[in-house]
Parts: structure tokens; C-alpha cells; sequence
């Protein structure tokens, strides 16, 4: 008798960012197709690092991260946003921002239960959901504005619904959440049994004089909200996975159960040296203006190509409509770029479920100068 399998995710194929990576690598492209610098970190953090490692601190965390990594993300909250989180109870430190994710999308879905997600969506929302045997209710964003439509949302809400996953600034799209659509969100939920998953890995990469509309700051959404972030994002180090969450104690007590028995701790280490590089405010403050520069080199090299360029509020990516260039469909030309033209970018269609098209390509650019300016060059042959 033949032993038969079936998979929780059958439809889950190697997602988007490795396929693109691997083909950029075997034929010599210019990576820009996934999310991650490729500049150094800072050599002082590093050393902090080293000198934790030469102090000792080279065993088990607490589960829940070290003190003093906590307290510092408690005084950054009070300091950007007015708002006082309780280190103890209400944060805890993750081996990154998609282990965070899991975790709380855990914590809450039960088999039956239903999940709103906003597409575009980052790849890691919808099988998660399905692996604890929730069902994902898609919402379909288009192309320019990508602008949520909340009384869609109010129609799709049901008496299964028992999460609405938010990604604010958001991959792919590079939009951010308003005033308006947070205070949305709040009434929409205000009698409701219903939580949130906030994913803010982008919180202080915002551009254009933009200030991050945290989910923290709505006393409506807070007591129902997880909230993930990410110091690989902060720290241009996302080979560290280090992150962490903030919930309220009922939620953060139920979280830390699963979260025990998946990777029980952090790199102990590196929760120090974090904790005590990011004593300096500036650390994080500099950030926009840091990618913002980035940011405006790319699009200045890209109105000399044949491509239109998206608004980028948020994160270090931006969109491009390559519609006049070509007819084919987002991944085959994404391949036919990278093989032909040697840039590597990502389909936007790989955010959503089912098929989509709209003749777009997400660009990450968190590079050194003289990787976008030879991108550019590059595409400037199109």
C-alpha cells in the first residue's frame, strides 16, 4: 500500500523572489528584484555585535528577548507616536518580521475562519493563513492609486471573518495608509470580533514630508492589533531576521505560547548590540532621507527609459508600467529583461492571487548608486 501525502499548501510553489534571484545569477543581471541592500551595515554595529559575542552573550535569550531591547522599542513608541507600551507584556522579540507574522496569524485563525488580506500582498499572508486552515477573502487593489475601498471591505466582513492582515507602507505597491483610512478601519471593527495584523517593517521609510499613520495610535484598532516590525528593514541587515511585535498582554500571552515552541528565542547578541545602537534617535530618524535619495536617483535614470514610473510614498521600492514597451504578461517580461536586458525586477501579478495583469514590475531600491545608475543604463537599450 502506498503511502499518500497531501500537502497543506499545494499551490505553494518557490515564491517569486528566489526565482528571480536564481535567474538574475545565472545570467549576470543586475539584481534589483529582491528586497535586501547591498551595502554594508554599519561597521559600529557590527563591532557591537562582536563585542557582545567576546562579553558572553553567546547562550539562550529570554523568550521574549532581552530587556533591554524591549525597553527601547517601549521608548521609541512613546517618543514617535505618544503612546506607551508596557516592555513586559506587550512586546516581544522575533527571529524576524515573517516569523512574527506566522506567529500572530497563528495565534488568532482557527480551521474555518476567515481573513481579509489587501491585494497586492506580501507572498508569506496567504499560505500562512491557510496552513492553520483559515481562508483567505482577497481584496483586489488596481493599479495606480491601489486606494482601499472600505465599504468593500465593510460587504466582505462576515461572521467568520476573524482577521484583517494590513501592510502599511506597503510591498509592493509602495502606497501608505491615510488618517482616513486607519480611522475607516477602527469603525469598521469597533463591534466586531474581529483583530488586526499590522505589518509596519516600513515604518520609518516614508517620503515626501509623509508621517507613518501607525496602527498604535487608534485606541480602536491597539487593543485588537498585532503589530510586527523589522530591525533587518532599520538596520539594512535583513540576514540577521531579527524583528519583534507588539500586542496587548491578552494577545502577547497567546502569541508567546506559540512563539516558544517555534524558535523559543533570538540571536541573543545582536538583541544587545541593537538595543544599544539604537540609544541614538537618529539612527531611525535618517532613514527616509537615507532611501529617499535612492529613491529620486532611480527615477531621475528612468525617465531617460521607455518606462512610466509609479508614485513611491513608502518602503524601498516603486512600480513601473512597462505598457508601452511591451504586450507580454508581467512575469514572462520580467524573464525576457533580466535574460535580454540583464536587470531583474519582480511581477506585481506574483501579489496576487489568480491572475492579473497590469503590465507592472516592482523595482527595489535599496542599492548602492552605482548599482541603480547601471540598471539604468541597461534599460536605457529597451
Amino acid at each position: 500500500m502506498k503511502n499518500a501525502f497531501s500537502s497543506k499548501l499545494p499551490q505553494t510553489a518557490v515564491s517569486i523572489f528566489s526565482q528571480m534571484t536564481a535567474l538574475s545569477n545565472t545570467y549576470g543581471a543586475v539584481n534589483l528584484s529582491q528586497g535586501f541592500p547591498d551595502f554594508p551595515a554599519d561597521p559600529e554595529l557590527i563591532n557591537l555585535v562582536t563585542e557582545y559575542m567576546h562579553q558572553g552573550f553567546n547562550q539562550y535569550a529570554p523568550m521574549p528577548g532581552i530587556m533591554a531591547l524591549r525597553q527601547t522599542i517601549a521608548d521609541k513608541q512613546e517618543y514617535l507616536y505618544r503612546v506607551q507600551v508596557n516592555p513586559e507584556t506587550e512586546i516581544t522579540i522575533t527571529s524576524g518580521g515573517t516569523q512574527a507574522l506566522f506567529t500572530a496569524i497563528g495565534t488568532v485563525v482557527s480551521p474555518g475562519d476567515e481573513v481579509i488580506i489587501f491585494e497586492p500582498a506580501y507572498d508569506s499572508y496567504k499560505p500562512s493563513v491557510e496552513v492553520f486552515g483559515g481562508k483567505v477573502i482577497p481584496i483586489r487593489l488596481q493599479a495606480p492609486a491601489f486606494k482601499i475601498d472600505w465599504n468593500e471591505v465593510e460587504d466582505l466582513i462576515s461572521d467568520k471573518t476573524r482577521l484583517i492582515i494590513i501592510n502599511n507602507p506597503n510591498n509592493p505597491t509602495a502606497t501608505v495608509l491615510t488618517q482616513e483610512d486607519l480611522a475607516a478601519l477602527e469603525r469598521l471593527i469597533a463591534d466586531q470580533n474581529i483583530y488586526v495584523l499590522s505589518d509596519e517593517v516600513y515604518e520609518h521609510i516614508v517620503y515626501d514630508g509623509r508621517v507613518h499613520q501607525s496602527i498604535i495610535q487608534y485606541p480602536g484598532l491597539r487593543d485588537k492589533a498585532f503589530i510586527v516590525a523589522s530591525f533587518g528593514k532599520l538596520l539594512h541587515t535583513t540576514g540577521w531576521k531579527l524583528g519583534y511585535i507588539i500586542a496587548p498582554s491578552l494577545l502577547t500571552a497567546e502569541f508567546r505560547k506559540i512563539h516558544q515552541f517555534n524558535v523559543f528565542s533570538s540571536n541573543t547578541p545582536m538583541q544587545y548590540a541593537v538595543a544599544r545602537y539604537l540609544e541614538q534617535q537618529e539612527r531611525y530618524l535618517n532613514l527616509s532621507s537615507f532611501f529617499e535619495k535612492k529613491r529620486d536617483q532611480l527615477i531621475t535614470g528612468l525617465k531617460e527609459t521607455r518606462f512610466n514610473v509609479l508614485p513611491s510614498q513608502g518602503t524601498y521600492f516603486l512600480l513601473v508600467d512597462y505598457s508601452s514597451i511591451s504586450d507580454q504578461n508581467e512575469l514572462s517580461f520580467a524573464q525576457y529583461l533580466t535574460k535580454e536586458y540583464k536587470v531583474a525586477m519582480v511581477p506585481v501579478s506574483a501579489f496576487y492571487s489568480g491572475t492579473c495583469n497590469q503590465h507592472l514590475l516592482r523595482i527595489c531600491f535599496a542599492k548602492k548608486e552605482e548599482t541603480l545608475a547601471s540598471a539604468v543604463q541597461y534599460l536605457k537599450k529597451l
